[in-house]
């Protein structure tokens, strides 16, 4: 085990107001509680509730910590979800700041003179890079639904800037792992590779460049990021490393809201992300489905054959439909609907897998992650599930001089040419297509989950893996599971393409995996642990707050 540093979920329990159990399906003057990646997170988040915050506040807080501390998965330079609960008005939104692509951008940007991709062009350097939208998801956040100035909810975040943090095993392994398209940014490089060496664990790292933009954001809100000196920086720092930016892609960014996908499974209401994400749809699809089959009554590798099956029919989906509904016609009620699935469940046999290439659709030309999520639940029944990234791990290993905002490579989850996989092994069509100013697909799945029982706010990184992720701690959710219970269970994965399942060690019984290949699966063990999710529960009968994080991250292995 590592020390309490490592940990990743801390516990913040705040005073009990009042006695009695609220009549609405939220908490209301009980505890509070946090559950990040990171506990300097944890504690900025509970620093802003002291304050008299609220839990979108802290939110704000929360991910602007985690973007100094977690610069491999989240930050300045991405985009991010944020699943919110409005207490006093019982409704849900979901603020979409997800990149969008520059206005220069192309559908055949990424492929050479013979129409092949180019190698890591969509992965590494500024033009892998959308327009990053965070910045202005935490002014969105502060402006509409906080109670505090971003001069105090930022104050937390640009302190571990300035004053250092010591850095952890996760932050230096995935600097090993991006050293090679490093060396291509001299200013991530001095940061990160102090003497061309990647920083140890324990170093103290000082981000003055970034605790500078996080001020400029501070004092100006969104015109401190998306125009004047910030923004001229940003601009000249792509365009001189062989990005397509502009000053006008900056200015004109804005945050959407959106009205988050609501379905049911048993006795649960799901609440999750629209689209330009995936999650909602897909887990919705994947909840109907399975929702056609007594679990109870089957046994333990019959039920994970549904399970599978299920995934791989909402990815097929995924692939096909899905994509930025300003820009498509995403048919979100149909492939929502229960009828739907039964008409999916029609294909799938209890007794045999189904080919992922005998069910139409789009099939790969050739067989051929890093994100964080915090959740929290305040003193008034306010909540936010809330999902950054800059994609993989460093995004594009990018820092335009003089900000200290990493770059992301969200532009790969684009389709760069149909049939062709992203980085995760994730196939799309033209709903998802490169355009100017258009959001790329994302699996980022900020979720509540609501029924008598209480409330579940959930989400984790994971790439492709996240909505699995998710659909696996609901029906654990559904099943009687606390907290804790959700965030250890062990995983296992399907995604249309490839055609196999990837399993956490431990995820299946011997005979589980017997009786699964018989079946016809492939499976695949995963050399590797995967997620991170966090969780924050409220009970309706006792009104107690549980908060867990994700126990893999206080092992010793490596995790995506």
């Amino acid at each position: 085990m590592k020390p309490l540093f490592r940990l990743s979920c801390l516990l913040v329990l705040l005073a009990v107001f009042a006695p009695q159990l609220p009549a609405e399906p939220a908490p209301a003057r009980h505890a509070a509680g946090i559950a990040t990646a990171h506990p300097l997170a944890t504690r900025a988040g509970e620093e802003i509730l002291a304050l008299g915050g609220n839990a979108f506040d802290a939110a704000v807080a929360i991910s602007a910590a985690l973007a100094v501390v977690e610069p491999y998965g989240s930050g300045l330079g991405g985009g991010g979800f944020w699943l919110l609960h409005i207490a006093s008005e019982q409704r849900e939104v979901f603020v979409d700041a997800r990149e969008t692509a520059p206005g220069a951008a192309t559908p055949d940007m990424y492929l050479d003179a013979e129409g092949q991709p180019v190698p890591g062009a969509s992965l590494n350097g500024p033009l892998a890079s959308g327009i990053p939208g965070s910045p202005a998801g935490l002014a969105h956040l502060a402006a509409a639904y906080g109670r505090l100035p971003l001069t105090e909810s930022l104050a937390p975040a640009i302190a571990l800037a300035e004053q250092g943090f010591r850095v952890d095993e996760s932050l230096t392994r995935g600097l090993r792992f991006r050293a090679n398209a490093a060396r291509r940014s001299p200013a991530f490089s001095e940061l990160f590779y102090p003497g061309g060496q990647p920083l140890e664990d324990g170093a103290l790292l000082r981000q003055h460049d970034l605790a500078r933009t996080l001020r400029a954001l501070a004092a100006e809100g969104h015109d401190g990021f998306y125009r004047g000196p910030v923004a001229e920086l940003l601009v000249a720092g792509v365009r001189e490393g062989g990005g397509i930016w502009s000053l006008d892609d900056l200015a004109s960014y804005r945050v959407v809201e959106r009205e988050p996908v609501r379905s049911r499974f048993r006795d649960i209401t799901l609440i999750s992300a629209p689209p330009p994400s995936s999650g909602g749809i897909a887990l919705a699809n994947m909840l109907n489905i399975i929702s056609g089959f007594d679990l109870d009554e089957l046994d333990q590798t019959t039920r994970r054959h549904i399970v599978i099956e299920a995934m791989r029919r909402a990815y097929r989906d995924r692939s096909i439909w899905l994509g930025d509904p300003d820009f498509v016609e995403v048919p979100v009620a149909l492939l929502t609907d229960p009828n739907y699935a039964a008409g999916q469940r029609t294909s799938l046999r209890t007794d045999r897998a189904t080919r992922s290439k005998h069910l139409s659709g789009i099939w790969p030309e050739t067989e051929g992650d890093d994100t964080t999520h915090f959740s929290v639940i305040d003193t008034e029944g306010n909540r936010v599930a809330g999902t950054m990234s800059i994609n993989t791990w460093y995004g594009a290993a990018f820092v335009p001089p003089g900000t200290g905002v990493i770059l992301n490579n969200e532009m790969d989850d684009f389709v760069i040419k149909p049939g062709v996989p992203n980085g995760f092994q994730l196939l799309g069509g033209e709903a998802n297509a490169i355009e100017p100013g258009k959001r790329m697909l994302s699996s980022m799945s900020p979720t509540f989950l609501e029924s008598a029982r209480g409330v579940a706010v959930l989400g984790t990184p994971g790439g492709s893996r996240i909505i699995t992720m998710v659909l696996l701690a609901t029906l654990a959710w559904a099943e009687g599971a606390d907290a804790a219970a959700m965030t250890a269970l062990p995983r296992f994965h399907h995604q249309y393409f490839p055609d196999q399942v990837v399993f956490e060690p431990g995820a299946f019984s011997a005979e589980e995996r017997r009786g699964l290949e018989a079946l016809g699966h492939r499976l695949v063990e995963s050399p590797r642990l995967f997620g991170n999710m966090q969780v924050v529960t409220w009970d309706r009968a006792s009104g107690r707050i549980e908060a867990a994080g994700d126990p893999r991250r206080a092992d010793e292995g490596e995790i995506y």
